[in-house]
């Protein structure tokens, strides 16, 4: 009996023993590895090898560093979070951070004020995402996918103050949009040449980019990102600023294609200073419902506040294509300042072309734009596609004389018109070389040649065989080149 009893004791205390621990930093100034914990607290993490399993939460505590500078693949026990008070440095070629098992998601990351986060070249999939209290953070070249809520439950990157650094990452297929901030929070984020596909997952009212207020001097800046929706999320919009808290707006949204969303870009509230050119925003329109959404462009402040310059946008395929509501005021072009150049093309709805619907009292200049994309049109064809006080008179006026639509003449054929088609694409892309390209050449998002091959002038066809997301795709001869971007779904 004595012999059963110590037996059994002894399986108690080995059990016991293997239960893993929570673990933090002893706050002692040093630099730590996984491998340097996992010595530390064998029941936090272990290895297997270049596998690292987290088993508890860790804490990094505000005077020690956690750097992962080799490449191997951190697996994340169930609802463990990973928080830091002091720096987390990731700078490996190819770290993947994922779950212990994928249907039993980690809580995610929490990186706590003033702690310094610099994160390159890894893949964060299957947790609970990274809830941002800092100011001093970057991401770069990463992958976020899969994600659901956890640390966050608003996006998958969660900001909070200052001037975040996000770029050339892919964030797709994830519960919650891909980056946010609340309302109350004062965030000019620098959101570059990303990848944005398909999150919202849960099909709630929210755009893939949902931000709040800004720094009043610094901007907020989201340029060359591509932000394209899911068919399926018919509640998913593209970006979102909005400021219902009296704070500042300071935004600059350039050069973005933004394809295939419920809308494009919305402006909510006052701002001192917004701007949005030169994207390419298309197709917005998978709810279907024009009661609800599917503006290209919509602004819409309860109060007056500076003009929203648009300026070099091509606004193709929504349900409409800028609309303005409330005391909301737009340039869309004028005879000094904003040289306008916007392009609108079948913006439709109800079986009526809106390219502009000005549902405010406010005089609106829109001058030298397209209406009509393709087309030499008339003063009333013009007219036809723009809403205003000439059919409701209780409307503000928009002048939008002089307009300059037209099909391109000779002088017009530049190489900056040079194209191919279909984009997004699948396996392959097709091309007219009018210019007596020589060669073509493809290169990722870093700038590092996928491939390169000889053309032919006249009709080509480039055989595509490549992972989804965003490339560059460069055409030249001795004396010219272009470069143009490429979707692959």
């Amino acid at each position: 009996m004595k012999k059963i009893i110590l037996s059994t004791l002894l399986v108690f205390l080995t059990f016991t023993i293997a239960i893993a621990q929570d673990y933090t930093t002893p706050n002692t100034g040093v630099t730590w590895t996984l491998a340097d914990i996992a010595a530390a607290s064998p029941t936090t993490i272990t290895i297997s090898g270049n596998d690292y399993t987290l088993l508890g939460n860790l804490t990094i505590s505000e005077n020690d560093t956690v750097i992962i500078d080799s490449d191997l693949t951190l697996l994340i026990d169930t609802d463990k979070l990973i928080t830091v008070f002091g720096a987390f440095t990731i700078n490996s070629n190819a770290v993947t951070i994922t779950a212990l098992d994928e249907n039993a998601p980690y809580e995610g990351f929490l990186f706590e004020e003033f702690s310094t986060i610099d994160i390159s070249n890894t893949t964060i999939e299957y947790g609970g995402g990274l809830r941002v209290l800092t100011e001093t953070f970057s991401i770069d070249n990463c992958t976020l996918t899969n994600n659901v809520s956890g640390a966050t439950t608003s996006a998958v990157i969660q900001l909070s103050r200052g001037l975040p650094q996000i770029t050339n990452n892919t964030i797709s297929f994830n519960e919650n949009p891909a980056i946010g901030s609340a309302a109350n929070s004062v965030v000019s984020a620098y959101i570059f040449n990303n990848m944005i596909e398909g999150n919202n997952q849960a099909n709630s009212n929210r755009p893939q980019i949902n931000l709040g207020t800004t720094l009043a001097n610094e901007p907020l800046e989201i340029i060359q990102n591509t932000i394209i929706g899911d068919p399926a999320l018919e509640q998913a919009g593209g970006i979102a600023i909005a400021n219902f808290v009296g704070g500042n707006v300071n935004v600059v949204i350039d050069n973005n294609i933004i394809r295939g969303n419920r809308y494009g870009i919305t402006i909510l509230g006052t701002n001192d200073s917004a701007e949005i050119t030169n994207n390419v925003i298309e197709d917005n329109n998978i709810q279907g419902d024009p009661n609800l959404g599917g503006s290209g462009i919509n602004l819409n402040s309860s109060s007056v506040s500076a003009d929203v310059i648009v300026s070099g946008n091509e606004i193709r395929r929504n349900l409409w294509g800028i609309t303005l509501q409330g005391s909301a005021s737009v340039n869309l072009g004028d005879d000094s300042n904003n040289p306008g150049l916007n392009v609108f093309a079948e913006n439709e709805n109800g079986g009526v072309v809106y390219a502009l619907y000005n549902n405010t009292a406010n005089t609106i200049s829109a001058k030298h734009n397209c209406w009509i994309e393709n087309q030499q049109s008339t003063e009333q064809q013009v007219e036809d596609v723009i809403f205003h006080i000439v059919d409701n008179p209780a409307l503000g006026e928009v002048i939008f004389d002089p307009f300059e639509c037209g099909v391109l003449g000779v002088a017009d054929n530049t190489i900056e018109n040079f194209s191919f088609y279909p984009n997004p694409v699948k396996n392959e892309i097709n091309f007219n070389n009018i210019y007596s390209f020589e060669k073509v050449a493809v290169y990722g998002i870093q700038g590092n040649l996928i491939s390169s091959e000889i053309i032919s002038e006249g009709q080509n066809t480039l055989h595509i065989n490549l992972p989804s997301g965003l490339y560059f795709v460069n055409f030249s001869n001795d004396v010219q080149t272009v470069t143009k971007k490429m979707i692959v779904e």
